[in-house]
Order: C-alpha cells, then sequence, then structure tokens
C-alpha cells in the first residue's frame, strides 16, 4: 500500500481537543467518499485512542498527541494517534480477540480499548516504543470506491 497524501495534526493531550480530532476525521473521510457508518466507526476508534493518551500518557498538564492521517486513491484511510509518554503495559492486539465471554473485571485495564478500535476498523497495530503510537486502518466499502 503507497499511501499518497496526509494530514498532520498536534494537539494538547488535554480532553476538549478530541473533539477537534474527530472533526478533522470527519472532514477528511467525508471527502473520501466513506460511508456514515464507517465515518462513526472511525470516530469512535479514534476518540478511544485519543482518550486513551490523554487519560494515561502524562501525568502533569503537559504534553501532545500527534495524529497523522494517510490515504491512497484506492479508498484506504491509515489513522495514526501517537502520544510520548509513559507507556504502559498494554495486551497485543491479538490478545485482544480473547476478550469474548470474559466479565469487565476480568479486562486488563486498556484491553477493551484495543479490542473496541479492533472491531471497529480493519487493521490495528500497537507500538509501545518511544511512548504509545496506536495505527488504524479502515478500507472504504467496495460499494463506495466505484463512486
Amino acid at each position: 500500500m503507497v499511501l499518497e497524501k496526509n494530514v498532520k495534526l498536534t494537539v494538547p493531550a488535554h480532553p476538549e481537543f478530541v473533539d477537534l480530532v474527530r472533526l478533522t476525521l470527519f472532514g477528511i473521510a467525508s471527502k473520501l467518499n466513506f460511508s456514515f457508518e464507517e465515518i462513526e466507526d472511525m470516530k469512535v476508534a479514534v476518540s478511544e485512542a485519543c482518550n486513551n493518551a490523554v487519560l494515561h500518557a502524562y501525568e502533569g498538564p503537559e504534553g501532545h498527541i500527534e495524529i497523522e492521517f494517510e490515504w491512497n486513491d484506492d479508498g484506504e484511510l491509515r489513522i495514526t494517534v501517537q502520544d510520548r509518554g509513559e507507556n504502559f503495559a498494554a495486551p497485543s492486539v491479538s490478545q485482544t480477540s480473547n476478550l469474548h465471554g470474559k466479565s469487565i473485571e476480568e479486562i486488563q485495564s486498556g484491553g477493551l480499548g484495543l479490542y473496541l478500535m479492533q472491531a471497529l476498523m480493519d487493521h490495528v497495530e500497537l507500538n509501545t516504543e518511544n511512548g504509545t503510537a496506536v495505527t488504524m486502518t479502515k478500507r472504504r466499502a467496495a460499494s463506495a470506491q466505484r463512486g
């Protein structure tokens, strides 16, 4: 996959800036002809990744979240949410598929959010070197690609 276009956004790691990220995502995904349902799924996944950074990455009021939106003409949008704060002991993305049938108390902190991202996006990668980066990919439905 060769990604041809991108937009980078850096926001303070504060809850009130998550809406700005969601609005940016909405604008980009709309221009790429993603369906309303696909956009809503992406907004939930991106909000989850941003909220994790806001809540867990930084101990003090300082800190930023870097968001990169990359896309190509084949209807694929890749979103990376990166913080430079404290790493957390997250389960691997493959471990999140084992959450089915477990109670909320049995799910490790962060595991439910990763599971949700994985359920809503086509592909999710987690990198915990030098902060935390969550990269999520969504492919536009085939019917929208023709239009």
